[in-house]
This record gives structure tokens, C-alpha cells and sequence, in this order.
């Protein structure tokens, strides 16, 4: 045991015992430590100003730090003070304290940097204030110069080095902004809760789709040759083998933020065996390889910015197709994305975002949307000079996985969308969670007959990404070592749903048929729930 009186193993102890959303407030406030990211100090910062209930409550930085760092101590009246707090909070104080901010350098300094970094850090300054600065610059430099000479920062090593008198931290206003948090997570709770009451269906589990061995052989890659880049664009090409289905369409399939094209090879390859001709894209500069460039810290994180590029990439392809540079089979056409590769999907069909999005921002940024992250994309559109697009005459629908756009599009309705779309999402997804993305997102559409949210619980934003060598836990050999905790449970299992689900939702719209009703599934250990227009609003409704 330490001379304060606290040591890890009863940390750690307690920690597990603790209420999941206390534990989350923590991990969030972690966050925003992280995010305190710059002139170069001319002295340390001497005092930490505490505001809470209306007051404020001095505490002598170096003596916290004395405190703070592993076997510390202080004879001054902190002590007694600290004493006053439960065993919990003084166990998070110095967890926080002593923990690492920041343990990667180079890849730090691109985040916080980004577009979204800045909006983070701009609202991180309302709670942590450096003397009068409102900015966050004082924050972000000091961490950059810690940076060049350390390669791991610690909530003590940040407030040692800060130039300034005095530095404020609002917990009145901190307190504010985790009770939306909080409620925003209760009502994900409720949704799952709502979900739980339909009766299911019990639907026999499917079985793999394919092994590598037919991954290895089911596709082909062009090269596109296109203006807007300086290099061709490597196209996945998807042709239906002999003897499937002669369908009415073909398919463009685009990954999110992030994303590369053996992530959806499982969903083009389902395709292709029930006779769709499948495009799979690649968008460099905001593919895998931008960021492992990231990691690397050789560019700042890709946000919004990148859908020009992306857009541009879309509109080569079908120019390729109509001139006979890229021949496939099918009339009609159907967009389908993963996250930002939905956004892409909606965008390219021709409608734009309604106005006002920038008074709209200003307050969902204010609230520091943890829970919901691709407010921070969809925001970022505000700054981005998007191109004039117009719709696509041979459009028959729209495949939107993860998608989102409630800041976007925010009254029922009003998106003049005249093909149906499938919409789907999962109930551990906080980057776009679908009870104010994809059911606002598919009430704000124009109704149509076919269209459809399908929900997963226990899937993730990432369920639908296969990587390399996964298997049920969700860990792969690839860029991203996705754990339960970010791909959901059972991914594999989440990606058959989806495939069935997707197939259905095609051949339904190529017969002209309506959906008849939602369905509620229980398919091994998953709850699928298909979702029509009436049901999702009566769920939106319950919230």
C-alpha cells in the first residue's frame, strides 16, 4: 500500500463493483483529459480552482502532485480534505491523476489537430479553463511540447507544465453535460428494453457464408484511370458466376471512414452468389491505408472533407459504366455503404442537408457528443464545399449500414428520397446509435413502401467489418484488433443476418413489392427485428 492510502489492487477492486455509469462518467471525464490539447510555458501552473455547487476550492497544484504521484504523500491540509470524499471518488482521483493521457506521439498530435479534434477541444475549454484562455490553445500547446520530450503524458505531467496562474475545472458544468450523457445511454437502454417486449420468431442459425479459398477467386480488380486523382482507382469487381439469377440491378458497395475493401468482401461475395454484379470501391485518403498513415503520424485523422473525393470516386464508376469502360450486367442500380460510405450513398442520390445545420451543430457540439460521434462528421459538413450533384435516373435503392444524418436531415419527411431504403444498425453502436440516426433517419425520409430498419441487438457500429483471420470474439489479424467491446457480439453471426436481410430487401424491391408489417427474430443467441415505417415511429414515440 502506497502512503496515501491507495493501491491498485483495491482500485481495481472496487471498480468492478461500481455502477456502469459512474464507471462511464469516469472513462468519459478520462476523455476529456485527453482531449485538453498550443506558446511556450513560461511558468507552471500554481493552483487548481475546483467549481462546484457554486463554489470554487483551491488546491495548491504541487501539493496534488506530491500527493499524486506512486508513494507520494502531503502534510498539508489536502489530506484532510481528499479524507472527506468516499473511498470511490479518491480511488478515481488518483487513477485519473496517475493514468496516461496520451502514450502515442506522433498519432496524438494528428487527432488533436484534426477538424474534430478542434471542435473537442473548443468545448473542452468551457470545462477546463487555463487563466482566461477559452480557446484550448494554452492546453494543446503545452501537451505538444510535453509531447517532444516524453512519449507518455499524465494528467499530473499536464498540470506541472501549464503557463498559467490558475486552472478552473467546471464540475458543475461537467456534471451537466454527463446527466445528458447519461440520459442519452438510458434511453438506448429503453430501446433495447422496448425491442425485448416484441414476441420472436425462432429462425434457424445460417451457416459461413464462404471460406478463403472462394474469397480468393471471386473477384477481379480494374484499375480506373480517373481526373481527380493520380493514380487509378483499384476497383473489386464482383461478376455472378453461371447459372444464378439474371437480376435487374448491380451493386456499388462503399466502406466508411476507415474502411478498405476486404472488410465487405463477405457481403459482395453474398451478393454475387445470388446473381448481383458487385462494385466494391476504394477511396484513398480516407481508406485503411490513411490510417495506418495516421498511426504513423504522417497525416491528421480524415473526417467530412474527404466526400468530394469520395463522391467523385462514385460519379467515375458510373461514367465508366455508361460509356462501356466497365461492363456488367443490370439496368438499375443500387447504392449501399457502410457509415460514411452510407452518408456517401444518401448524398450521391441528390439531396442535400436542410438548413440550418450550422445552429444546430453549435448546440449538439456544445453538449460534447460522446455518444454519439458521427456528430462530429456530420457537422464537419458545415466547413466542407460539397459539389452540386443531381439525382441518378437508374437508382432502385439505397443499402445504408450504420448510417446516419439526424443533424442532416432532422424533420419527418422532408427528404425527398423516391427509392426505397434499408437502413440498418445495432444497439451497442454509440458512433451512430440507431434510435436518432437510422429511425429518425427513416422517418425523415419520404415514406415508401419497401422501405425498412433492421436491427441487431448486441451488434456494434464495426459488426458489419470482417477483418482477416476473425472469429467469434471479433480479433482478426488486421489494422484494427476489433475486441467484443467495439464489434458487438458475434460478428459473424451479425454479418449473416445482415446478408439474408439485404438479399431479401433486394429481391422485394426488384418484384415491386411492399414490406408487409415488421419481424421480430430469434436467431441462435441474436435478436434481429425488422422494422417498418409505423414501427419505428411508435418506437421513437416510447423514448
Amino acid at each position: 500500500m502506497s502512503e496515501n492510502g491507495f493501491t491498485r489492487e483495491r482500485y481495481s477492486a472496487l471498480a468492478l463493483t461500481r455502477p456502469i455509469g459512474q464507471r462511464i462518467v469516469i472513462g468519459l471525464f478520462g476523455a476529456l483529459l485527453f482531449g485538453l490539447a498550443g506558446v511556450s510555458p513560461l511558468r507552471a501552473a500554481e493552483r487548481l480552482e475546483v467549481q462546484l455547487e457554486g463554489m470554487v476550492i483551491p488546491v495548491w497544484i504541487r501539493e496534488l502532485v506530491d500527493l499524486g504521484r506512486p508513494g507520494g504523500s502531503s502534510s498539508s491540509e489536502l489530506i484532510t480534505w481528499l479524507n472527506l470524499l468516499d473511498a470511490d471518488s479518491r480511488f478515481d482521483l488518483f487513477e485519473l491523476l496517475q493514468a496516461s493521457l496520451l502514450t502515442d506521439q506522433s498519432m496524438a498530435r494528428q487527432m488533436l489537430r484534426s477538424w474534430a479534434g478542434r471542435q473537442l477541444l473548443d468545448a473542452v475549454s468551457d470545462l477546463v479553463r487555463v487563466d482566461a484562455d477559452s480557446s484550448g490553445i494554452v492546453l494543446f500547446n503545452t501537451l505538444e511540447l510535453l509531447l517532444n520530450s516524453q512519449s507518455e503524458v499524465t494528467a499530473l505531467d499536464l498540470l506541472e507544465e501549464l503557463p498559467a496562474e490558475n486552472v478552473r475545472i467546471d464540475l458543475d458544468a461537467l456534471l451537466q453535460v454527463a446527466s445528458r450523457w447519461r440520459r442519452q445511454l438510458q434511453q438506448q437502454q429503453q430501446l433495447v428494453l422496448a425491442l425485448g417486449r416484441f414476441p420472436a420468431t425462432q429462425v434457424p442459425v445460417l451457416p459461413e457464408l464462404a471460406g478463403k479459398a472462394v474469397f480468393a477467386a471471386g473477384h477481379e480488380f480494374k484499375p480506373l484511370p480517373v481526373a481527380h486523382r493520380t493514380k487509378p482507382l483499384q476497383l473489386e469487381v464482383w461478376r455472378p458466376p453461371d447459372g444464378t439469377p439474371l437480376r435487374s440491378s448491380w451493386v456499388v458497395l462503399m466502406p466508411g471512414l476507415g474502411g478498405s475493401q476486404d472488410h465487405f468482401r463477405w457481403l459482395a461475395l453474398s451478393l454475387q452468389r445470388k446473381g448481383w454484379p458487385v462494385v466494391v470501391l476504394e477511396h484513398p485518403g480516407s481508406d485503411a491505408r490513411a490510417v495506418h498513415a495516421l498511426l504513423k503520424g504522417q497525416r491528421l485523422a480524415p473526417g467530412a472533407e474527404v466526400l468530394p473525393g469520395r463522391l467523385a470516386d462514385l460519379q467515375a464508376v458510373l461514367r465508366a459504366r455508361e460509356q462501356g469502360t466497365l461492363v456488367l450486367p443490370g439496368q438499375r442500380l443500387v447504392l449501399m455503404g457502410h457509415s460514411l460510405g452510407a452518408l456517401t450513398a444518401l448524398l450521391a442520390a441528390g439531396i442535400t442537408p436542410e438548413p440550418g445545420l450550422y445552429t444546430r451543430c453549435r448546440k449538439a457540439l456544445d453538449d460534447l457528443p460522446l455518444t454519439n460521434l458521427s456528430r462530429l462528421l456530420q457537422c464537419q459538413l458545415v466547413d466542407v464545399q460539397m459539389p452540386k450533384l443531381q439525382s441518378i435516373p437508374q437508382l432502385e435503392a439505397i443499402v445504408a449500414l450504420n448510417s446516419f444524418g439526424s443533424l442532416l436531415w432532422p424533420r419527418h419527411g422532408a427528404v425527398p428520397l423516391s427509392v426505397p431504403v434499408l437502413l440498418t444498425g445495432g444497439t451497442l453502436d454509440l458512433i451512430t446509435p440507431p434510435l436518432s440516426e437510422q429511425l429518425d433517419l427513416l422517418l425523415a425520409i419520404s415514406p415508401h413502401p419497401a422501405s425498412r430498419v433492421v436491427l441487431v441487438e448486441g451488434a456494434s457500429h464495426f459488426s458489419p467489418v470482417r477483418v482477416a483471420g476473425q472469429m467469434g470474439e471479433g480479433r482478426g489479424d488486421d489494422l484494427f484488433q476489433l475486441g467484443e467491446e467495439l464489434v458487438g457480439r458475434q460478428p459473424l453471426a451479425v454479418q449473416r443476418l445482415l446478408a439474408v436481410e439485404i438479399q431479401i430487401f433486394l429481391e422485394q424491391v426488384e418484384a415491386g413489392e411492399a414490406l408487409k408489417g415488421s419481424t421480430h427474430q430469434q436467431v441462435g443467441d441474436l435478436r434481429l427485428h425488422r422494422l417498418d415505417r409505423n414501427a419505428a415511429e411508435r418506437l421513437r414515440k416510447s423514448q
